[in-house]
């Protein structure tokens, strides 16, 4: 449920979750991560933002950036100037006020108008503070008479304003999906996803961290799909406040990312390779699956993103992890020495799109075309670390094909020694294929996935 304004604001009073939404807007806008800029804003506030109002902060920040191009649409049918000839600081401000009016429905009509207002005129918009007021008084108007701004006619174009995306990204979708289901895909796009946890083995059984939760009044519920997988069942506070979190009980980890270290079938003792490892859920994953007895490198380009591995696997009590800053394109110091390699390849991340909201407008048909080399790069290298009865397993977070089948089709056609493994039999029920783990927001209620196992012919 979205958090309701703070009782007793009163007119004229600046809405602090408003105006740091405001803020991060315009630093979105001008290159930074939503995530980054938000979390800096929430240190330099401090105190001053509660846990309600850092929810509300987070709801009307990704809610605006989500659904940006809707909001656009608003303002083009609105307003006196199209979207894109409003001054930024202006639209990013008009955005805020619209999410509020046509998605943030337990927040009223008027303190959406009056807390924009308010934010022109303490904040350098004080000329601009009737065009606030007059343009969003007129979306309330519309909203009375049950108007909306008509959509455009052709398909693409209209899946794409209606759900808010860019037009490559719907022309891809009804290339893919029938248009139900296309509709169904970007719908999810703007929904807030659940939260999934992963039980680490080692630490706690199922039950006891189900049990745990619960004498918190916060039920977790069972995964079909992942066996050591919970689902909350509704919004949390700080996750690192939660039951069994420092004592390393569970990770945070979506379902279908679950399913994908299974395939590696590590097994206690082996020499384990992780390229493109950070921030290491399935790193960490795969220590428990090997009961946290062999050998992990983790590889990965970021120091900095190791080191948070490093602390999360601390916190797990896994010690069977060596992290390793490198270029995993360029490994022949590791060639033919692993039993098992994961390539959880750098992707469009198309499958994740609800979970980063900036992504889909920072994304481009160049960028990925860009990513299909580096993938192709990162699988000829990931190829000469198995060694003899060894197995690679590929993944994405993408269901871009060109990502995810059509590289493995390269893949097979030049190295004709190489097959793929066969997925278990509840995999092969659930998502249709024999080999490859392929998984859509719309059909299987998880992030979009792809994963295969390979190994040699021997």
């Amino acid at each position: 449920m979205r958090p309701e304004p703070k009782p007793g604001s009163s007119a004229g009073e600046v809405s602090l979750p408003r105006l740091v939404a405001w803020k991060v807007l315009r630093s979105v806008a001008a290159g930074a991560f939503a995530d980054v800029a938000l979390e800096r804003e929430f240190r330099r506030h401090g105190s001053r933002l509660g846990a309600a109002d850092r929810a509300l902060t987070m709801e009307l920040t990704y809610g605006s950036i989500r659904q940006r191009r809707l909001l656009d649409h608003w303002l083009d049918y609105c307003g006196a100037l199209p979207a894109q000839q409003q001054p930024p600081t202006l639209r990013w401000l008009l955005h805020l006020g619209l999410y509020q009016l046509l998605f943030a429905h337990r927040i009223p009509e008027a303190v959406a108008v009056s807390s924009s207002v308010d934010l022109a005129k303490a904040y350098g918009l004080g000329r601009l503070a009737s065009v606030v007021n007059g343009l969003l008084r007129a979306v309330v108007r519309c909203r009375q008479r049950q108007e909306k701004p008509p959509l455009p006619p052709q398909a693409t174009t209209r899946l794409a304003v209606q759900h808010s995306l860019p037009d490559w990204l719907a022309d891809l979708l009804l290339h893919w999906l029938p248009e139900g289901e296309a509709v169904a895909f970007a719908g999810l796009t703007n929904q807030p996803p659940h939260l999934d946890l992963r039980v680490n083995r080692l630490r706690a059984s199922v039950a006891e961290v189900q049990a745990a939760w619960a004498a918190v009044d916060q039920p977790l519920l069972p995964i079909a799909m992942a066996p050591q997988g919970l689902q909350l069942s509704r919004g949390v506070g700080a996750m690192a406040r939660q039951p069994g979190y420092s004592t390393g009980q569970w990770s945070v980890q979506d379902r279908a990312a679950q399913l994908v270290t299974p395939l590696l079938q590590p097994q206690p003792g082996h020499v384990v390779v992780d390229l493109c490892a950070a921030p290491g859920g399935k790193t960490t994953h795969m220590a428990e699956l090997m009961e946290d007895q062999g050998r992990i490198v983790a590889v990965d380009r970021s120091a900095a993103r190791l080191r948070r591995l490093q602390r999360n696997a601390r916190r797990l009590g896994l010690r069977s992890i060596q992290t390793r800053c490198a270029d995993a394109r360029t490994l022949p110091h590791l060639h033919g020495c692993a039993d098992r390699v994961l390539l959880d390849a750098p992707c469009s991340g198309l499958g994740t799109l609800a979970r980063h909201a900036c992504a889909r407008w920072r994304l481009s048909p160049v960028d990925i075309t860009e990513m299909q080399v580096l993938q192709r790069q990162l699988l000829n290298e990931a190829l000469r670390l198995v060694r003899p009865g060894g197995r690679l397993v590929y993944s994405t977070c993408t269901v871009h094909p060109a990502e995810n089948q059509a590289q493995i089709e390269s893949l097979l056609n030049r190295h004709p020694h190489w097959r793929p493994c066969l997925l278990p039999e509840a995999l092969r029920r659930l998502c249709g294929h024999s080999t490859q783990l392929r998984l859509w927001p719309q059909r299987h209620g998880c992030d979009g996935f792809f994963a295969v196992a390979l190994e040699p012919v021997t």
